[in-house]
């Protein structure tokens, strides 16, 4: 009878399993990816350099002649113009050799009369031969020497005027004046060192100094010598200013003045540029980096900077086939332009490189790919 049951049952579950429609597994669904797709365009490539600022002129104030100093007549930090009165020096000593060279001026005039009415008493009474020659000539001597120190007394007073003037400091050019490193009653002017008093800077151009290494010369000559035709249509007008706070500066700059030498001992060579200032917000002392187009490359592909991943010096990237299929590539990297990097083999333009979900990314994963647009080059 038991065995009879277990067999009915058995029979029962069978019949229940065969009843049942098995359901086919259901597929994965496929990594999504986000790519980007390689195009090539024209790249100009960016050199920067550290320079410091400096005036179109920057004009070191200084007193001329020896003296206390009386009086300060400037605004410091303010704009000035050519012939303002900076400073003013004790004049009572300078004063004092001008009436003293006056006096022998007037001491000079004196003798030369006198020796002019020497000579035309002589002349007549020498032709009639009433007084020897030997008289002629010493009065004709006299005479001449009389002129001779009228004119030595004219410039000695010439030269103490001219060190009375200097006594009075002015402006030599238009521009900012800066902090006066003297004080009313200081002593100035004493050599061989004078103080400098202050410092005048014209900046409505100013001049950028910075140092190339050979190298980098070498690179930039070339640039320009092989595109010297569209540089000089272009006004050679391609320097950029980037300041401090990373921003750009809106005035183009061109180079005014490239070093005779290398220096042996850096391997640098000076350079300076100049960069119009309009709006003055430039000053002398600051410092900037300037930016240098060195080279332009043709049909380069740049991607973005995440999609390149690196070990032990090696450069590589995912690629999607056109069968969706990932595959990683080795790739060899140029410089970085802003947050692209410049691909120099490895990758063809049309070709697609996974730019987010990285961490899905295996090699011969099929995966669902999904484009986005990347900015160009700026040109």
């Amino acid at each position: 009878m038991r065995q009879k049951i277990l067999c009915i049952t058995a029979c029962l579950l069978l019949t229940l399993v065969a009843c049942e429609k098995k359901e086919p597994p259901k597929e994965a669904p496929l990594p999504k990816v986000t790519v980007i797709v390689t195009e090539a365009q024209e790249v100009p490539i960016y050199q920067e350099f550290v320079g410091q600022i400096f005036g179109l002129k920057d004009i070191a104030i200084r007193a001329r002649v020896e003296g206390f100093l009386e009086g300060i007549h400037f605004q410091e930090g303010s704009e000035i113009e050519k012939g303002t009165s900076l400073y003013t020096l004790e004049s009572q000593p300078f004063e004092e050799k001008v009436a003293a060279q006056q006096s022998r001026v007037a001491e000079a005039k004196t003798m030369l009369a006198k020796t002019k009415g020497d000579l035309d008493r002589i002349e007549p009474l020498a032709k009639v031969k009433a007084v020897s020659e030997s008289d002629l000539d010493t009065a004709v001597a006299m005479h001449e020497a009389a002129i001779s120190s009228l004119d030595a007394a004219r410039a000695n007073l010439r030269a103490a005027k001219i060190q009375l003037g200097y006594t009075k400091i002015y402006s030599p050019i238009n521009g900012i004046i800066g902090r006066t490193q003297a004080k009313v009653g200081d002593f100035v002017g004493r050599e061989p060192n004078p103080v400098i008093l202050n410092t005048v800077s014209q900046i409505d151009t100013i001049l950028v100094n910075f140092f190339i290494t050979e190298s980098q010369y070498l690179a930039v000559a070339r640039f320009r010598a092989q595109n010297k035709a569209e540089t000089r249509r272009a006004g050679e007008s391609t320097f950029e200013l980037i300041l401090v706070d990373g921003s750009v500066y809106d005035q183009k700059g061109k180079a005014d003045f490239v070093g005779r030498e290398v220096d042996p001992t850096t391997g640098a060579m000076l350079v300076q540029a100049s960069f119009p200032n309009p709006d003055k917000l430039l000053r002398p002392g600051q410092f900037a980096k300037v930016k240098i187009e060195v080279e332009v490359v043709k049909d380069a592909i740049l991607i973005p900077q995440r999609c390149v991943a690196e070990l032990q010096g090696t450069f590589s990237v995912y690629v999607v086939d056109e069968g969706n299929k990932i595959e990683r590539r080795d790739v060899k990297v140029g410089p970085k332009v802003r947050d692209l990097w410049l691909i120099t083999e490895g990758l063809k333009p049309g070709e697609k490189v996974v730019y987010e979900g990285l961490q899905l990314a295996r090699d011969g994963v099929v995966v669902e790919p999904t484009v986005k647009e990347i900015e160009k080059a700026e040109q």
